[in-house]
């Protein structure tokens, strides 16, 4: 068997993390790449895209964590993003959530700005981070077949769990979701709470 030596493909691998999603699986995104690839892996109300905010992407999903017990909220961010929140990781792995997954999308760069190398790109080991702040359960991902391992733990598994997926620099097409808060806001609170609750507003 060939073995893989080159980064993964982000937009393939945020696919084969969210193809088998169920809906109570509840996605939270970052601003930038990682709400591309959510969004181009397929847009749905179970999604919640923040488009500003950046380094609260994972507190925002632990509060959902927290308040919706019977789903699974997965965060989905970039290595710039996870070190601007980096005490989150913290707050994660001491509050341990059972139904709160992360998953970095680690091209060691800052793709928003410029591809300037960020800090995941110099020698900061997310994942080692993750460990020290009490989330056992997390692992790095560099080739397709740990992903595939992995997948159940990220849908499934007892958390909290933190991937960092490495992925390569190679530039995917802009993917954009809505982009409008309070109807984002809106549909996302009717998915999690059915019509009655956007009748409540």
């Amino acid at each position: 068997m060939t073995q893989q030596t080159t980064p993964l493909n982000r937009r393939t691998a945020v696919q084969r993390i969210l193809r088998d999603r169920a809906d109570r699986v509840l996605a939270v995104t970052s601003l930038g790449n990682p709400t591309f690839d959510v969004a181009a892996a397929g847009d749905t109300p179970q999604n919640f895209y923040l488009w500003g905010a950046m380094g609260g992407a994972v507190t925002f999903g632990l509060g959902i964590a927290r308040a919706q017990p019977s789903k699974r909220a997965v965060v989905f961010v970039g290595d710039g993003e996870m070190m601007m929140g980096l005490g989150s990781l913290a707050t994660v792995g001491v509050d341990r959530p059972s139904n709160l997954s992360i998953v970095v999308i680690d091209n060691g760069h800052y793709a928003e700005t410029g591809m300037q190398p960020a800090h995941a790109g110099r020698g900061v080991d997310v994942t080692a981070v993750a460990r020290a702040a009490c989330i056992e359960n997390a692992r790095t991902i560099t080739t397709e077949a740990q992903l595939d391992d992995f997948v159940d733990a990220i849908l499934n598994g007892d958390g909290p769990v933190l991937a960092t997926v490495k992925v390569s620099t190679d530039p995917a097409p802009t993917c954009l979701p809505p982009r409008d808060g309070p109807y984002l806001r809106s549909r996302f609170r009717e998915a999690l709470l059915g019509s009655a609750a956007h009748a409540s507003q």
